[in-house]
């Protein structure tokens, strides 16, 4: 019996092992000579002593790599089981159940819904700068909070909602009725100011490898349609893939130097701008807060260090690490910090509070009703106070 027990945890620890370092590695076990000869002790005197039952292998399992990483103290490098694994993917492929379009308070209190290609609010009727007024029984006021009506435009796919709508320029109400469905968000989308329609804004809500291309898509779109200032909107942005965000950076930059990284034991890696981007005389603003995160944070503070736009908005996340992300065999994850990257020249480096605002906008002025990010470009792109 106790020959059992070892072989099996033998070979629990096996999985462990393999499982966190992942890849490619194989790793030879050999009974006569544990790894981790502590932990196996603890866990036979466990198993023969213990009042209750030992859990699951997999319940097990997961502890161990839980406390593993707990030792190890790095808050970025963590373990998700498979679910977790699941919607954490389907969150960085930008996939929920909503209505598919972004929301917008302009200066006058009302909320305005921008549908997305081929939305299922695009898809019910729902033009570009209609009112919504109001989301099933929930009337929409200035003072309805923007996650209040938020949370109304999301639900279990299938399900429907009632939209009361006012189209300008009368705005008188109709209704639409729009299936919540899971929809994939865009890596970009782009418009026009509402009160301003010289301002373009780009919209980036995630950076994958056709970001880039999409944003100067965007913005040679919106240069035909009248603008003549832009604002590249990195808010609430995670981040996504380095190259990428070095990419947009590259977009906006004549010269010099994006970002550097160093994984363990490598030599750093600089990457440079090669030529002028197509967007290097463009006049833009940058907005970002604190959900601006990582590769959002290499495009924003590459050009805050090369003072080619301001940004406009609330300290950034603060995350200068680069996490390799390996699939284990059960379809959980082990996400490892495996290098440091920093932008030369910027300081407070992004690692020390995050990106800072060339223009703060306060607590004071979230709670005002409009979006002060835009109000603050606005007022800077027209030199006004």
């Amino acid at each position: 019996m106790r020959l059992v027990r070892k072989t099996v945890f033998a070979l629990l620890i096996l999985t462990l092992a393999a499982g966190s370092f992942g890849a490619g590695y194989v790793f030879r076990w050999r009974q006569t000579q544990t790894r981790l000869p502590l932990l196996e002790e603890a866990y036979q005197l466990l198993a023969e002593h213990g009042l209750k039952p030992l859990p699951a292998a997999p319940a097990m399992e997961y502890g161990m790599i839980r406390g593993m990483l707990q030792a190890y103290d790095d808050p970025y490098t963590t373990f998700l089981e498979p679910p977790q694994n699941e919607l954490e993917g389907n969150r960085l492929e930008g996939r929920y159940g909503g209505i598919g379009a972004d929301l917008e308070q302009g200066s006058d209190g009302f909320w305005r819904l921008f549908p997305f290609p081929d939305g299922p609010a695009r898809k019910a009727g729902v033009l570009e700068g209609d009112r919504l007024l109001a989301v099933d029984d929930l009337q929409l006021t200035p003072e309805t909070p923007a996650d209040t009506v938020q949370a109304a435009l999301r639900g279990p796919v299938g399900e429907k909602a009632r939209l009361e709508i006012g189209r300008p320029p009368e705005f008188a109400p109709f209704e639409v009725i729009v299936e919540f469905a899971e929809y994939p968000l865009p890596s970009v989308t782009w418009r026009l100011a509402t009160d301003e329609p010289r301002l373009g804004i780009a919209k980036v809500n995630l950076i994958a490898a056709s970001t880039a291309e999409e944003i100067l898509h965007a913005m040679q779109d919106l240069t035909q349609r009248g603008a003549v200032f832009y604002i590249l909107d990195l808010r609430d942005n995670p981040g996504g893939l380095l190259d990428a965000g070095v990419n947009i950076a590259r977009l906006f930059l004549k010269e010099g130097i994006v970002m550097e990284q160093q994984y363990r034991g490598q030599e750093v890696r600089t990457y440079r701008v090669e030529k002028p981007g197509p967007l290097s005389e463009i006049p833009l603003a940058v907005l970002i807060n604190h959900g601006s995160a990582s590769a959002a944070e290499i495009t924003a503070g590459a050009l805050k260090a090369q003072h080619r736009a301001p940004l406009i908005g609330a300290p950034s996340y603060g995350k200068d690490s680069i996490q390799l992300v390996f699939t284990l065999q059960d379809g959980s994850s082990l996400h490892v910090t495996s290098a440091r990257w920093w932008i030369p020249g910027l300081q407070p480096p992004i690692g020390e509070g995050g990106l800072q605002p060339d223009i703060l906008i306060s607590e004071e002025e979230l709670q005002t009703g409009a979006d002060p990010f835009m109000q603050a470009a606005l007022s800077y792109f027209l030199n006004t106070p």
